[in-house]
């Protein structure tokens, strides 16, 4: 698909603290051929990986639990159960899930399956997460994850039973969107 007609008018960085967030002015091509100028911040953090290691004989999926700020200030507790994931950092999608499920989890990834890519915030923030499954086996644990301490990290490692991760979704108890996104996958693909 050809990119959207705009005209950049102007742009102005608003912060570049923890990640980049900048105003951009801008005229649009409608549909009907008239430009229409708009304002949007948009925040740049870079792109990520997700991935929902699973156990297909056993029924069990690994997450995560951890603390997240938007989420607290939202009025949610602020633990969020999750798929591993983490931002590319200049690696390939590959690279860095396979690095990420390791340091969170603590189990080294086998073989991965890319099944797609997705925008989550695309109204306001620019990244673009790559989505992969794979399976585990009880001897792929080479440690207890976690996370990196030096990054903040306090991760809680969680082996649960597919059906019961489903059920979390339907309770509110698993809210975040692309771990939402992946159960879903493997209840069509691959649970059913």
């Amino acid at each position: 698909m050809a990119r959207a007609p705009i005209r950049i008018t102007a742009q102005e960085t608003l912060s570049d603290n923890w990640y980049v967030l900048k105003k951009y002015s801008f005229d649009l091509q409608r549909r009907d051929g008239s430009w229409q100028p708009q304002t949007r911040e948009v925040y740049d953090r870079g792109n990520g990986a997700t991935i929902l290691l699973y156990n297909l004989e056993r029924r069990t999926v690994l997450l995560t639990r951890q603390f997240r700020m938007p989420c607290y200030v939202n009025g949610h507790s602020g633990y969020l159960i999750e798929a591993a994931a983490g931002l590319l950092d200049n690696a390939s999608p590959e690279e860095r899930i396979r690095k990420e499920a390791e340091e969170e989890t603590g189990y080294r990834v086998g073989e991965i399956k890319k099944i797609f890519d997705a925008f989550m915030s695309p109204g306001s923030v620019t990244e673009r997460i790559h989505f992969f499954i794979g399976q585990y086996q009880p001897h792929d644990q080479v440690s207890d994850g976690g996370g990196l301490q030096e990054e903040g990290e306090d991760i809680e490692v969680l082996e649960l039973g597919f059906e019961q991760a489903i059920a979390m979704v339907q309770s509110g108890e698993i809210a975040d969107g692309k771990t939402i996104m992946l159960l879903q996958y493997l209840e069509l693909r691959l649970m059913a």
